[in-house]
């Protein structure tokens, strides 16, 4: 129904369609803020924190971008931050942005060779247990050599894939993968089957993501920074790490057996004989329908894949310059020299880039409000050898709530101070910088605020799809939170 009059109308056009109740919760917020910071600048960052996650927690009813974007922007009005420090804070984590920009576009010209690849590893698998590990291994491989946020691009090109030649099927047309409206009643039960399916894979592979990056110095963005201040190269990083990474790598992958085998948390959910007959049909459709142009872009497409595992392995250059060329390459050896064709690759990425300009202003209100500083202080005042365990668990509880790559950057800076102030020998530094790099990488799977790959996924256009909301992946996530977070907390107190 229309709106009878012009201030209606605004009310109508602000959030768009989301809910009453959750506009009036914005507006709350918005009203409630600037009193809170005459009484204490201090509480009024945490809760800007609180009110941000919120929105994240709710990315299935808006956005995040603007709810989050209206409370940055009054953070930044009422000077709990300033442009110069979100600035700072986007200049710092530039290679990030430059990931999402370029990386991420260029996954999208690779999908033929994802689908094709991915098409005859799920419907070659029968056993769901096996599948799930197969997912959770290749991830853990992939981000131990590229980059987490590349390998969930590629998770969610291949489910996006899978999603969408299973609805077009059952739809009878060209229904958008989020409408439901043309489905028939008997085909609901496999879709909402295929649904859990795809879900629990993908969690599986997000989780992967996070098993192998804490392993390399360019698995995440906060290794190349702990890397750079300790002074070590791609093998000594994974020397010094691997007494804590490797025992949660395989507690890791129990954790994944132990899940689908139970079914618990979610997890367990198999393809549907239909779902796969509809795959493998479309799969021999295409296949006899392939063209020599088709396997020329094929081709094309796997010497990029080599050419980009090669460069980011290598760290030739920036991650997002890589893709750059990778969309180049791809773009310019398969013909597709339209603007509109390669607008479409950007698409998926640029609201998330957008949304994590606005994360890195509230990271801003973190840094100069000094939120994490009482935190820091006391372990630091600790004795030497409640340091590693009290830094881990820390960095894990301060990852959960905040961008993993910031808090590594306060504490693996605190350290180095110490060290060139002579208040710490290099040794202990080692150890230090360790329970930095495994406690902001392992335990921050619990929410999707601590690792960038989870938002990627909780604000991709897949979540919608296959019901991935927030409360969900961070119930899908909790047994391995528990797992990972404890096997590493004893292994940097035995090891370390």
């Amino acid at each position: 129904m229309a709106p009878t009059s012009l201030s209606m109308a605004f009310w109508h056009n602000f959030l768009g369609k989301s809910a009453l109740w959750y506009k009036k919760t914005i507006i709350a917020f918005l009203v409630i803020n600037p009193f809170v910071i005459l009484y204490d600048p201090f509480l009024a960052g945490w809760l800007l924190i609180i009110e941000f996650i919120f929105t994240l927690a709710m990315a299935l009813k808006c956005y995040p971008l603007q709810p989050g974007g209206l409370l940055a922007l009054e953070a930044i009005l009422l000077g709990l931050t300033s442009p110069d420090s979100v600035y700072h804070e986007v200049v710092n984590n530039f290679p990030v942005i430059l990931l999402l920009m370029f990386m991420v576009a260029g996954i999208y010209f690779m999908k033929d060779l994802l689908l094709w690849s991915f098409t005859k590893i799920m419907l070659g698998v029968r056993s769901k247990i096996l599948l799930s590990l197969l997912f959770s291994l290749v991830a853990a491989f992939l981000s131990a050599f590229l980059d987490a946020l590349t390998v969930t691009a590629v998770l969610i090109s291949v489910a996006m894939g899978f999603y969408a030649v299973y609805h077009k099927v059952v739809t009878g047309g060209d229904n958008y993968p989020d409408n439901d409206d043309m489905v028939a009643e008997l085909e609901r039960s496999d879709l909402d089957r295929f649904r859990g399916f795809l879900r629990s894979l993908i969690m599986h592979g997000a989780v992967g993501t996070a098993l192998g990056g804490v392993c390399t110095l360019v698995g995440e963005p906060q290794n190349l920074l702990i890397a750079e201040k300790a002074g070590w190269d791609f093998i000594e990083f994974f020397m010094h790490v691997a007494p804590v990474s490797m025992p949660c790598l395989a507690a890791g992958i129990l954790t994944c057996l132990f899940l689908e085998r139970f079914r618990l948390f979610g997890y367990g959910a198999t393809l549907p004989e239909k779902v796969r007959v509809i795959l493998l049909d479309y799969d021999r459709e295409m296949s006899s329908r392939r063209t020599n142009l088709d396997n020329a872009a094929l081709v094309i497409q796997a010497i990029a894949a080599v050419i980009l595992v090669i460069g980011l392995a290598l760290h030739l250059a920036e991650v997002g310059l890589i893709g750059l060329m990778i969309i180049i390459l791809l773009t310019a050896f398969t013909g597709v020299t339209e603007e509109h064709r390669i607008g479409r690759a950007f698409e998926e990425s640029l609201p998330f880039t957008a949304l994590l300009v606005v994360f890195f202003a509230v990271v801003a209100v973190i840094h100069d409000q000094h939120l994490f500083s009482p935190i820091t202080q006391w372990v630091l005042s600790l004795d030497t050898a409640q340091q590693p365990p009290m830094l881990f668990i820390a960095n894990g509880i301060l990852s959960m709530i905040s961008d993993n790559v910031f808090v590594a950057t306060v504490y693996i800076n605190e350290v180095k101070e110490a060290l060139d102030t002579g208040a710490i020998d290099r040794k202990h530094f080692d150890i230090l910088a360790i329970a930095i790099n495994t406690g902001t990488n392992l335990p921050s799977v619990a929410t999707p605020n601590g690792q960038a790959a989870f938002l990627f996924l909780l604000t991709s256009a897949l979540a919608p799809l296959i019901r991935l909301s927030y409360g969900r992946m961070v119930l899908m996530a909790l047994p391995y939170t528990i797992t990972l977070s404890v096997v590493g907390l004893a292994c940097v107190s035995l090891f370390l």
